[in-house]
């Protein structure tokens, strides 16, 4: 190693030789399409079919359970619906939206995002499925909290149809992917590109950026999904607000250019170039990007999800899928839209000259909002940190099932480490390490749900027909 590079610059080098090694074991192509692609399509649209587009029928009953409708302050769980769902939302809501969408733009151009949102439409169903499943096959604890998502159903589920030995194997294979997410694209992500605005706004090394970051993390993480819970309704909100609000600003007041921002979305997404390997790339980073931003597919959010109060698994499933809608296909585009429409303007904008991510997307509010660039990177730092905070407890999920309650806290060190090695690593390195691990999820995920779609469809038909019969009790 050059001895002339300085000690984070080694450690960097390093990480990255790392990533490499992995992902030529974990990301072999067939046909330009990375084999983790095609799975994730394959799942995602199986299940729309199979659930009979679950995701549009059950989209305004999903509205109604949000808002309070059928919450049972007696049902058993730790957290309300919206609770569940902004503690979702706060891991998928955040630099996803933000840098997510600008790599994704600066690496696959427009087009990426038209296959953004397609594959957000039916990730919808994708999450309908692992949070029903979350549900039917969490575990509750004598003290009364929850220990639910893809490991538990893989191992429970699969066991009750005979398939022990499959589940477990399925269920750690998951349980590992999602501590190597959580630590990646759920942490070392966030902090890198928080850094790279609050950083450059604010003059402060990365290093120390990143202990200040891990200390504020750690001091919610310890409180369990309650606190996460309490936190993440009253940031998430706000934050969506905010960004939204100055993204519909700059689209409204760019209404003649909305038309040649769809248009380029659209005819970029088939032709671009009119080059085969240009189509198959712009479409696989759309792909991956989507995946990485509302976790479709994935199934971390059946994590957060199996804490939820309620007796009927089905419902939890319908809010869930709500998560990609307003993730990618409302909040993504904006982005988008945003990124697309000041690209005249904005000096860094550039296809296929490397990878920009929040830097991009603040440039593009700026050239629009001057002042805004200081506001974004408040909103990207509170992204950022609801998405760690959500994220922590995902993978301490994942090493509980796997090492016990009583290791907890060397996960929690090695996690808040993560956060300083993010700081201070490149974006390149980062955003590989974060696809290979959280992509990673959906093998285990989507192999073992498929064996287990006769149950949830058992359970839907009957939540359906109670709920067309008006059968449940309403409370609001």
């Amino acid at each position: 190693m050059d001895s002339s590079l300085t000690n984070l610059e080694k450690i960097d080098a390093l990480f990255g030789y790392l990533v490499e090694i992995i992902a030529s074991v974990l990301f072999k192509q067939i046909y330009g399409f990375p084999v983790i692609v095609i799975v994730l399509l394959f799942g995602a649209i199986v299940f729309t079919l199979y659930f009979k587009f679950i995701n549009i029928r059950g989209f305004f009953h999903a509205i109604d359970i949000i808002k309070g409708k059928y919450d049972n302050p007696n049902d058993e769980g730790q957290i309300s619906h919206f609770q569940a769902l902004t503690s979702a939302l706060s891991a998928t809501i955040g630099l996803g939206n933000i840098a997510g969408v600008a790599v994704a733009v600066s690496l696959g151009g427009p087009g990426a995002v038209f296959w953004m949102i397609i594959i957000a439409f039916f990730s919808m169903s994708a999450k309908f499925v692992s949070c029903t499943l979350g549900q039917l096959y969490r575990k509750v604890n004598h003290d009364g909290t929850i220990d639910g998502g893809p490991m538990y159903y893989l191992d429970i589920g699969l066991a009750k149809k005979g398939l022990g030995k499959l589940g477990k194997v399925l269920g750690i294979t998951y349980a590992i992917f999602i501590i190597g997410g959580a630590f990646g694209g759920g942490n070392m992500f966030q902090a890198n590109q928080s850094y790279a605005l609050v950083g450059s706004l604010t003059g402060i090394s990365s290093l120390i950026y990143g202990i200040v970051l891990s200390v504020l993390v750690g001091a919610v993480i310890i409180g369990g999904i309650e606190r996460i819970g309490q936190t993440t309704e009253k940031i998430v909100p706000a934050m969506v607000l905010l960004y939204v609000g100055a993204s519909l600003f700059i689209i409204f007041t760019n209404l003649d250019k909305i038309g040649g921002v769809i248009s380029s979305i659209f005819n970029e997404a088939f032709a671009p170039e009119a080059i085969y390997g240009g189509f198959i790339g712009v479409l696989v980073t759309g792909i991956k990007r989507a995946v990485f931003s509302n976790e479709g597919g994935v199934g971390s959010a059946s994590i957060a999800h199996s804490a939820a109060k309620t007796d009927e698994p089905v419902r939890e499933g319908i809010v869930a899928m709500i998560g990609p809608f307003i993730d990618t296909i409302i909040v993504c585009f904006m982005t988008a839209s945003v990124i697309l429409i000041t690209k005249d303007a904005n000096p860094l904008y550039k296809v296929g000259g490397g990878i920009n991510g929040a830097e991009l997307t603040s440039a593009a509010f700026g050239t629009a909002i001057s002042w805004f660039p200081y506001i974004l990177s408040i909103v990207v730092f509170l992204f950022s940190y609801s998405t760690m905070i959500s994220w922590y407890y995902y993978g301490n999920k994942g090493w509980k099932y796997l090492f016990g309650e009583k290791t907890i806290p060397v996960y929690q060190g090695l996690y808040l480490s993560c956060t300083i090695l993010g700081s201070i690593a490149s974006l390149g390195n980062v955003i590989d390490f974060s696809d290979m691990m959280i992509l990673s999820c959906a093998f285990p995920n989507i192999i073992g749900a498929i064996f287990l779609l006769p149950e949830i469809k058992l359970a839907l038909d009957n939540y359906w027909e109670k709920f067309q019969n008006n059968e449940f009790t309403t409370y609001k």
